[in-house]
């Protein structure tokens, strides 16, 4: 039986990498209908469809995504993942570099809770048309 940190960090993979492929369904699939995700940034809690419709938004307006893990570890209840997410903006072809940290609760079978921490600032040359 694989243990719950275990499926953690397996959980965290699937969700990096359906991001990266842009499948939005592979994304729904590693959370819990239940979820929340945090964000530093404005200090939100977004449910699931939120949570889907940011993620939604980033996949139609960039023509890659690419994380760099830093650092994956486990966690009690979950995982922490350090990164820097790589992408190209499709309407400027501009290229982006994001740091962050996810730190990740799961249920042992699916993600239940996100506190990401990234500076959406970072974003905006590669979104400038100038």
């Amino acid at each position: 039986m694989i243990g719950a940190m275990a499926v953690a960090l397996d959980l965290v993979d699937r969700l990096m990498r359906a991001i990266e492929d842009g499948d939005l369904d592979g994304v729904r699939a590693c959370y819990s209908p239940d979820v929340t995700v945090w964000a530093n940034f404005d200090q939100r809690n977004r449910d699931l469809e939120s949570s889907m419709r940011v993620l939604s938004w980033l996949v139609e307006n960039t023509t890659s995504r690419r994380y760099e893990v830093l650092r994956r570890i486990e966690i009690e209840g979950g995982a922490l993942q350090q990164h820097v997410l790589h992408g190209t903006v499709a309407s400027t072809g501009k290229d982006y570099a994001m740091p962050a940290c996810l730190v990740i609760t799961t249920d042992g079978e699916a993600i239940t809770h996100v506190d990401e921490y990234l500076d959406p600032a970072v974003l905006q040359p590669a979104f400038s048309t100038d």
